[in-house]
């Protein structure tokens, strides 16, 4: 229960609020009318003008993105942009293969022979990596599509040569460093790649005999005929 004298201020204020309500919206609908026609429709228009350029401004808000959306640098749908595997600094192509082929050169010739093992090695992994992946796909499409098998097929055909070239450059630096053991090896990957017959087979076979590896020189039919 609320005391008595509780009670009779909360009635006062709703009887006040009431009474003020009603004297503010008499005072309104006198001002109304004792305007003008022409301030009416002054006000209105002032009225108007403010909401449409209110929701004038909304709609622009709207379509006008806050971030201009910018195209990157290296899409690769732009023409202009080089695929990246063509690059020479790419790790997975052929470019980037001959680039560490001519770092080899250099280094054989500057006789820092450590540093073209490196490359070598590197150049050896790049053109083995490409040889393996062309002809999986060329496999891959054989019987589906033959200019796409024939493609890839010469892909791993020039990938493979390119590996076997710096599989037998890495062989003449390990025997200038005198280490023929390492050199062996890495001839005879190189025959069963090729083939006895070819000119880079030919060369590791005399590299094998020079070594003492081998105790049979090797001629083929071409040379026997020609001797004879």
């Amino acid at each position: 229960m609320f005391p008595t004298n509780v009670k009779i201020s909360h009635r006062f204020l709703k009887v006040s609020f009431y009474l003020f309500v009603l004297f503010s919206h008499t005072m309104l609908k006198s001002c109304l009318f004792s305007l003008s026609l022409p301030s009416i429709v002054a006000v209105s228009s002032i009225l108007g003008i403010g909401i449409s350029g209110s929701v004038s401004a909304q709609i622009v808000a709207q379509e006008t993105p806050s971030d201009a959306t910018e195209v990157p640098s290296d899409d690769p749908s732009d023409p202009n942009n080089l695929r990246p595997l063509t690059q020479a600094d790419s790790l997975l192509s052929l470019q980037g293969g001959e680039k560490l082929m001519n770092e080899a050169t250099e280094a054989i010739n500057q006789e820092n022979y450590d540093l073209a093992v490196s490359k070598l090695q590197q150049a050896r992994k790049v053109f083995n990596q490409l040889s393996n992946f062309h002809l999986q796909l060329a496999n891959s499409f054989s019987g589906i599509d033959t200019n796409v098998y024939d493609a890839q097929r010469a892909s791993a055909l020039e990938t493979g040569q390119m590996r076997d070239s710096a599989t037998y450059q890495l062989a003449l630096v390990h025997r200038a460093q005198d280490q023929p053991e390492l050199a062996v090896p890495l001839l005879v990957q190189i025959i069963r790649s090729q083939n006895p017959t070819t000119d880079l087979g030919k060369k590791s076979y005399q590299q094998l005999y020079e070594l003492g590896f081998v105790d049979v020189p090797f001629a083929d039919e071409a040379q026997a005929a020609t001797s004879n």
